[in-house]
This record gives C-alpha cells, structure tokens and sequence, in this order.
C-alpha cells in the first residue's frame, strides 16, 4: 500500500464528558512530523496497549499477548499494521502478516491492530488520506503531554 505514515502510540487519554461518562483515546503520533491521530477505543484495549507499552505482562496470557504467541507458534510474522480506512466515523485497520512467501491482510479494529503492534514490536502506520482528513495538530499547550 502508497502512501503511508508511521506513526507511534503518544498517549492514552481518558476524557469525560459533561454527562460524567467517559471514553478513551489512543493518539498515534507522526514519526516524522507534528500530527496526531486520535482514535476512539474500548477500556480493555486501553488497559491492553498501556500494558504492551510498559512491558507489563501477566502470569497467563491476555487476549492480544495470545495472538502474538500464536502467530509466532504457527510460524507466521506479523510485518506491520495499518490504519487504512475512515468510513462513517469509523476507522479501520489491516494486519500485515507473512506466511512463507505470502503477504495477507487481515481486517481488524485498530484498537486491537495497535495493541498487537505494540507487543509485537512492530511498525504502525497510517493511510495518507486517513491523516489528511482524521489528522489534527496538537495544541502548542500540550503538544509536550503528547511524546511516547
């Protein structure tokens, strides 16, 4: 795929709403330029990309560890993730995996293509049309709160 960012996790924010209710947000960062991406995700995939980032593993496997030992078990790789898409307010994303001689893409909600990247070790990227149009420039305010 053309024209991609990498971009790396800068932050996990939890923001409340007036009625008290809250969501969370991971912003993806350009890894080479000021933009950020911020992404709607569930608590569980919050608590999984905080724990990936901080190297914080549990005594048994949690679901996104699972899939990464399963990918290495079977013998594949995963090369990469992509944001690839934005329809109706609803981002998409791709898993990159090689098997043998072959690439596949795999759907996946970037929440869990984010997590799985992060244990993985592997590279995060964003589509350039999904930057152009869902991208912001961070406040100059916070824009220090936002490094990885």
């Amino acid at each position: 795929m053309k024209n991609l960012i990498e971009v790396e996790v800068r932050n996990i924010l939890f923001i409340k709403n007036e009625e008290g209710e809250g969501s969370f947000l991971v912003i993806l960062g350009e890894k080479e330029g000021k933009r950020v991406l911020p992404i709607s995700i569930g608590l569980f995939e919050a608590q999984a990309i905080a724990r990936a980032k901080e190297g914080i593993r549990g005594e048994r496997p949690l679901t996104h560890e699972l899939i990464v030992k399963l990918f290495e078990e079977i013998g594949v790789k995963l090369e990469k993730v992509i944001v690839n898409d934005l329809i109706n307010e609803v981002f998409y994303a791709r898993l990159i995996i090689r098997k043998d001689d072959k690439l596949l893409s795999i759907d996946a909600r970037p929440s869990d293509s984010i997590a799985i990247a992060v244990l993985a070790n592997v590279p995060i990227f964003v589509s350039s049309s999904v930057m152009d149009r869902a991208g912001e420039e961070p406040p100059e305010d916070i824009e220090g709160d936002l490094e990885a």
